[in-house]
């Protein structure tokens, strides 16, 4: 590069500098005035300033600037106009924009400008930072197509820790996604490296941002597959300033019972199978029953008979309505108050609204609906249904075989709710007799991670929950790992109550080399022979390294060490089985790590089971024994394919650098 151009390019990044000083300051200003408010100062009642200090706060938390990470990354110069596009909104002390949201409708050419279609950019600038100080930029002026070191640089750049953001990275089929409109539920298959999970977090930060007040008043749900995952993505949200959204596990969603148990594959796929929803049905609505004698109700010197013939009428009416079990037995009361009120209007005595409540309160009519329409506790109606070979052989008649009924009974009949060993798929057929008998309310939008591993009771736990919301459902059907996986996105969206959802596909890698995706993709036609092979636009020469080997431990180590003396996290990944005795050889042996359990701030090495590598990240992965990552699960799965060779393919997907594998035994046969 001639010496002028470098004196120009060190003039620009010094301009470029003090503009980011300069945001930053306004942005310090901005939280500083949320902060100077006074809640008590805007009168009201104490409940209201309460509230409005919260939302201060929270508003105040959302403005906290990170002096590690950009501000801004990007600059578009129109012809008269010039923009930033950064993270956040910031103004300085006019109102005049320094920085414009990156979901702001303006901020969009700088993701899908081309030089087939500039939209109206004379130039589009991105910058490159190391820890939060801008150290680069580039420009393309839409003259001719260029390639973005950059944007290279930024996708491949070693990350130690949670999933960051990727603000600066999305590719225009990626942001075709993040800003569907809000009314769309959206099915992503998504390749190892393609971005899914990123994607679907963005997306909810664009919802929130474009339809604020609909998604507060609804509620936000992120729900992923295990707690280590939401650990791993825990920062991407509040980075983009976006603090109040619930990410929970299905677990830690489904809490009216505690989980205890692992079922046998056999049970669990039986208690997974959409048929225990009739199961469930038929088990709630087996509790009506048809009163042996009228009611008589005293009031006054009157008497007041309603015939047990007709109360029963009343509860096959309401039933055949298809009201839910709770609202149903509601109802009845107010049926029975109004057949007593019509006979007594037509003994001539006026009647009126608190008429109909005093009857319908009285002890009679209550001992009637408790008798024809009893209430009912979920919980104990799983656990009956669970310990009582005689009730379930009737809910589950035809429906059901002898064997699969017998896979449904506990070993040991539980003597109370606290007492019992409740499954996760327990769990979900407590949430299902949950709302069979009052409806479970619904979000404004889920977002579904790792979709493709759920029971059809599962999609319909979650689908309940955004029935009149959208939801974002992602995953990959070649990830697909436990027994009762549905195994295809039609069937998964059905059950989730969103069969008309538009489905798409992320088959372009940007993370992992092609190296890496193109020996796993070796698998694809044993365990997802429907899908195409995923691409990547990287290649990374040397990025794979197979070391067949006969001491494991003392490899174990020596590839633990080689790949701390690089950048980046490393990952050493075995089956669930061994790794207390990897933990143990890597104490023994020095190199600093730290189990999965414990986070991924503790060491750059994290020892990580097969069963929880899903949807992590690491730079540098260390597979361990593929060939017992395979054995160790459980199978076939419900589409007759191997979960095992499943979860290697997840295993073998998890690097961004590096994959080394280490096999004293030969390899599955497709990977050799």
């Amino acid at each position: 590069m001639p010496a002028q151009d470098v004196e120009d390019t060190d003039a620009e990044i010094a301009a470029e500098r003090a503009y980011l000083r300069r945001s930053r300051t306004a942005l310090d200003r901005m939280r500083q005035n949320v902060l100077s408010l006074d809640a008590s100062a805007a009168g009201g009642d104490p409940v209201s300033e309460q509230v409005l200090r919260f939302e201060l706060g929270k508003r105040a938390e959302a403005l906290r600037d990170d002096p590690t990470t950009a501000l801004f990354f990007g600059r578009l110069d129109h012809h008269e106009e010039r923009l930033y596009v950064g993270r956040r909104h910031v103004h300085d002390d006019d109102g005049e924009p320094l920085v414009i949201d990156w979901r702001a409708p303006m901020s969009r050419p700088f993701y899908r400008a081309s030089t087939a279609d500039p939209m109206g950019l004379a130039l589009r600038r991105r910058f490159g930072y190391s820890s939060g100080e801008l150290t680069a930029l580039e420009d393309e002026d839409f003259t001719a197509p260029a390639e973005s070191r950059i944007l290279i640089d930024e996708i491949e750049r070693p990350r130690v820790g949670p999933m960051r953001d990727i603000v600066a990275t999305i590719q225009p089929e990626q942001d075709d996604i993040v800003r569907a409109d809000a009314d769309h539920t959206l099915c992503v298959q998504g390749a190892p490296g393609t971005g899914k999970t990123a994607v679907g977090l963005h997306r909810v930060a664009y919802l929130l941002y474009a339809h604020r007040e609909r998604m507060r008043r609804g509620g936000v749900l992120v729900i992923g597959p295990s707690a280590s995952f939401l650990d791993y993505i825990r920062g991407v949200l509040p980075a983009l300033g976006e603090i109040d959204v619930r990410q929970r596990t299905l677990e830690g969603l489904l809490e009216a019972v505690p989980v205890r148990v692992r079922d046998e594959p056999a049970a669990a796929r039986t208690k997974g199978d959409a048929r225990m929803a009739e199961v469930l049905r038929r088990a709630i609505w087996s509790h009506l029953r048809e009163p042996g004698e009228a009611l008589v109700l005293p009031r006054g010197t009157r008497r007041w008979r309603v015939p047990a013939y007709e109360i029963a009428e009343m509860a096959e009416e309401l039933r055949e309505r298809g009201v839910r079990y709770g609202a149903g037995r509601d109802l009845l009361s107010h049926r029975i108050a109004h057949a007593i009120l019509v006979r007594i209007e037509s003994a001539g005595e006026a009647c009126d609204d608190r008429t109909h409540e005093a009857v319908r309160r009285t002890r009679p009519v209550k001992a009637m609906v408790d008798l024809a329409w009893p209430a009912l506790d979920p919980v104990r109606v799983v656990m009956r249904l669970l310990s009582d070979a005689g009730f379930l052989a009737e809910a589950a008649d035809g429906l059901l075989d002898a064997a699969e009924q017998a896979a449904l009974l506990w070993a040991k009949p539980a003597k109370g709710p606290k007492s019992a060993r409740w499954s996760r798929a327990d769990a979900v057929l407590v949430d299902e007799a949950a709302d069979l008998i009052n409806r479970t309310p619904s979000l404004g939008h889920v977002v579904l991670d790792e979709a493709q591993d759920l029971s059809a009771m599962e999609c319909r736990a979650i689908g309940r929950r955004c029935e009149t919301g959208s939801a974002t459902v992602l995953g990959d059907i070649a990830q697909g790992t436990t027994p009762w996986a549905v195994g295809d996105w039609a069937t998964l969206l059905r059950h989730l109550g969103k069969p008309d959802a538009e489905r798409t596909v992320l088959d372009r890698g940007y993370r992992v080399p092609r190296q890496i995706i193109d020996f796993a993709s070796r698998l694809l036609p044993s365990i997802a022979p429907d899908l195409k092979p995923p691409t990547s636009v990287r290649s990374a020469p040397g990025s794979l390294d197979m070391r067949p080997v006969t001491d494991l431990d003392a490899e174990v180590a020596r590839a633990c060490r080689e790949a701390l003396a690089r950048e980046g996290s490393v990952g050493l990944i075995a089956a669930d089985a061994t790794v207390p005795a990897l933990l143990a050889l890597l104490s023994e042996e020095g190199p600093e790590h730290v189990p999965l359990a414990e986070g991924f701030a503790g060491s750059r090495l994290v020892v990580t089971p097969a069963t929880q590598a899903k949807g992590l990240e690491f730079d540098q992965v260390i597979v361990v024994e593929p060939a017992a990552i395979v054995d160790a699960e459980a199978g076939p799965a419900a589409d007759g394919r191997s979960p095992g060779l499943r979860r290697l393919y997840v295993v073998l997907t998890r690097a961004v650098s590096q994959l080394t594998v280490l096999h004293a035994r030969d390899l599955p046969a497709t990977l050799r």
